[in-house]
């Protein structure tokens, strides 16, 4: 230990005492069964015996004959092994609904829940739900949860991106907190479902129940085994649902936006007149359309693809590349886990502002397919370079995307992809994708990408005035849009072991100097990258500790010329304590990189991570870094220090409070000066009146830019999709005047917004 460097020898003997007290105080064990487990369990359904009023209250005689599921398992932490609270499932059906419903056991003070929004439960609250595949084939699954309060929270799980938390179903809910528990029921349209056009239904089916109290556990009804990657392949099923047909209306989504704005006449003089512009209004409409049971078709025309809550602030003074955002917008909902791959090659924020939106989707025998087409009126346009990326506003583009997926043998996948984006005045951007998720063994997989791309420029030096000193490909082509031509390929190929204790990922991947794609997200090209990573999880019996996690990671890169560009290591502990939900992290890493033929030697860093929910009324976390990392644009070696720091209050059950506090510093490292220093403030205040009624404030500081913005709105919502919003926007910048030694705020853009949204189901 005398030998290392002062700054680094602290961290191992941070780690080494750590983890000695870990080990101490707790004892190893392997999994530990329930005495009865369903494994692979079946349900026999028959119709509902009488109505059904989803109410909350189970006093109606048709649950008495429904299926019942029984004999629920602790899934997480525990392997297996008998819940904390009983839990009951039923279920049943009517020609129009699915039913569910769920008596939870507990001591009703101890019920954890929050009246909000729909989709904000899953932030600490009890809830229960299930996971339906309709299909069987373990390649997509609807989740439905729902809290004590009735509070719905729907998401659409696939094979190949995961949760996806931002998909919207409408389905019916209510609950009550009882002298003994909680009680739910759920009724599901079928209408609002997809599923194989049969006489006779059978369908992959699992109930869960969240249970967060000083650890955060989850039941459910089926018996998982850990060692078997696929959990979806695991779930029980429901049979003898017979005379029900999926959706094939049509469904009608006008909506009508209206706006004031008012801004600085210039924007970049603080000190000139504010002027108010004439009101807005638009009209925009879209439409869906069940062609069978398992296609859809749905479009939309000037449809209102505006942000109702503005994106957080992300720290970028240090960056190189285009930032990622989350897309939110409805209208891409539907089918979104058809269009995933590794290399986001379809990232659908690059359709930005379109006129004209239409797609196609569905599902039949094995198969997943999507097609969708576009007239973007405003383009963002990324140029990817071998150390960052340039963005630029580019104008009228045409987009087509069509995706293929087939389900191949058990849990295993054959995916192509074909997009295309045409310039109004030229310049074209297409590709061509093959991807594959491949079973092994329960345990091993191998999952691959493989893009060929053709790039013609648009001929518009105009766009991209001060890039034509900036090339790429050994100096082969410029970045200004001269009208050039190329093509170049890109792979992702993973060899993944997925397990209950020992998982680890060796990963290849590489992206040719000549690629580009004008519908995806790649802002680096000219890189092959090597990284390998590998943990263990150590399930203590008893003692404070509920997971422990060592981790070890290491990548490599290196561009097309074998310049490496950068190497790093990194050590990690993760733990879990059977203690107010707490995680605690610990994070070292060390490496060195070149940026603009600069190598940047002895770089390391030190992070520390804790989250923690004492209560239902709080939680929070705190995130740490120190260290020697590169300054990428100062080509130095940096001093960093970064705290972020964030809290979820809720004082009444109503009224959530949601401060974050990010601060990030750079001094140089082998020199006296500043490289950078500031911090980003960011407060969401949201309060639930009634079910429909809520009135959010978001509140945001960014130090690097000296900005204040500031977003009241108020919603009122009948269903995810028809809804009515009224907001405002307010964006103050410091005006500082050095001859009159004056420093104030001053507004520079002001917007009211109205928009009426309403959905007709023919």
């Amino acid at each position: 230990m005398s030998n290392l460097p002062r700054s680094k020898a602290p961290v191992y003997s941070i780690v080494t005492v750590l983890l000695i007290f870990l080990i101490a105080t707790s004892a190893w064990s392997t999994k530990t069964e329930a005495p009865q487990l369903n494994l692979h369990p079946k349900l026999d359904l028959t119709p509902a015996t009488a109505s059904i009023k989803v109410d909350g209250v189970l006093n109606e005689v048709a649950w008495r004959t429904a299926g019942h599921a029984v004999n629920f398992v602790e899934r997480y932490p525990g392997d297996n092994v008998a819940p904390k609270q009983a839990t009951e499932a039923m279920i049943t059906y009517d020609e129009d609904y699915l039913y569910i419903a769920f008596k939870c056991d507990d001591d009703p003070a101890t019920v954890r829940a929050t009246m909000c929004q729909r989709d904000n439960i899953f932030n600490g609250d009890d809830k229960v739900g299930v996971w339906i595949d309709t299909y069987g084939d373990a390649s997509w699954a609807y989740g439905l949860f729902v809290n004590p309060y009735g509070v719905q929270g729907d998401i659409l799980w696939s094979s190949v991106g995961g949760d996806d938390f931002s998909y919207d179903l409408i389905w019916k809910s209510a609950a009550q907190i009882t002298p003994t528990g909680y009680d739910v029921e759920l009724a599901i349209p079928f209408s609002g479902m997809r599923f194989p056009n049969k006489d006779v239904q059978s369908w992959k089916i699992d109930f869960r129940r969240s249970h967060p109290r000083e650890s955060y556990r989850e039941y459910s009804w089926v018996a998982y085994d850990k060692n078997e990657k696929c959990w979806a392949c695991q779930m029980g099923t429901v049979d003898g649902i017979s005379g029900v047909h999926p959706g094939r209306g049509v469904e009608i989504l006008p909506d009508l936006v209206t706006s004031k704005a008012a801004n600085l006449e210039d924007p970049y003089d603080l000190g000139s007149a504010f002027q108010n512009h004439d009101a807005e209004a638009e009209l925009g409409i879209g439409a869906k359309y069940s062609i069978s049971s398992d296609v859809t078709i749905e479009g939309s025309y000037n449809p209102d693809f505006s942000q109702i809550e503005a994106d957080a602030a992300q720290i970028d003074v240090n960056q190189t590349i285009a930032l990622f955002y989350p897309e939110r917008r409805p209208f891409f909902q539907e089918g979104s886990d058809i269009f995933r791959t590794l290399f986001n090659s379809f990232y659908t924020r690059t359709v930005y502002d379109p006129q004209f939106t239409a797609k196609l989707t569905g599902r039949k025998e094995g198969y997943t397919f999507g097609y969708l087409t576009a007239v973007d009126e405003r383009t963002p346009y990324i140029i990817p370079l071998e150390e960052g990326s340039i963005t630029r506003a580019s104008g009228k583009s045409y987009v087509n995307v069509l995706r293929l997926n087939k389900t191949v043998g058990h849990d295993s996948r054959l995916g192509v992809m074909l997009t295309d984006r045409r310039w109004d005045g030229g310049g074209s951007g297409s590709i061509l994708s093959f991807d594959t998720d491949l079973r092994l063994t329960p345990t091993y997989s191998v999952v691959a990408q493989y893009v060929f791309s053709h790039t013609g420029e648009p001929s518009d030096t105009a766009i991209t005035s001060g890039l034509e000193g900036i090339r790429f490909d050994n100096d082969r082509y410029t970045a200004a849009f001269d009208g050039e031509s190329y093509s170049g390929d890109a792979l992702i190929s993973q060899f993944r072991r997925q397990a209950r204790n020992w998982n680890f990922a060796v990963n290849y991947d590489f992206v040719e100097p000549d690629y580009r794609t004008e519908t995806g997200f790649d802002p680096w090209n000219n890189y092959k990258n090597l990284f390998a990573y590998t943990n263990y999880n150590f399930f203590p019996k008893g003692g404070i500790v509920e997971r422990i996690t060592p981790n070890i990671y290491f990548d490599r890169r290196w561009n097309f010329n074998g310049r490496r560009k950068w190497a790093h290591f990194n050590s990690s502990l993760s733990t879990r304590l059977r203690f107010a939900q707490t995680n605690f992290a610990v994070n070292y890493n060390v490496g060195s990189e070149t940026w603009s033929n600069t190598t940047l030697d002895d770089l390391w860093n030190v992070n520390v991570n804790l989250n923690t929910r004492p209560g239902d009324r709080l939680g929070f976390y705190v995130s740490y870094t120190h260290g020697i990392e590169a300054a990428v644009l100062a080509l130095s070696r940096g001093d960093l220090e970064g705290l972020s720091v964030g809290a979820d209050i809720k004082p009444i059950d109503r009224l959530t409070i949601e401060p974050n506090f990010v601060y990030e510093k750079m001094d140089y490292a082998d020199s006296t000066g500043n490289i950078y220093k500031g911090y980003i403030a960011r407060t969401r205040f949201q309060l639930q009146a009634t079910t429909e009624l809520s009135v959010r404030l978001v509140v945001q500081y960014n130090d690097f830019g000296e900005q204040w913005e500031v977003d009241p709105l108020i919603t009122y919502r009948l269903s995810p999709f028809s809804v009515f919003y009224f907001g405002s926007t307010y964006d103050y910048d410091r005006n500082i005047d050095p001859e009159r030694n004056l420093s104030e705020w001053r507004l520079t853009d002001r917007r009211f917004f109205a928009k009426l949204q309403y959905l007709f189901q023919i």
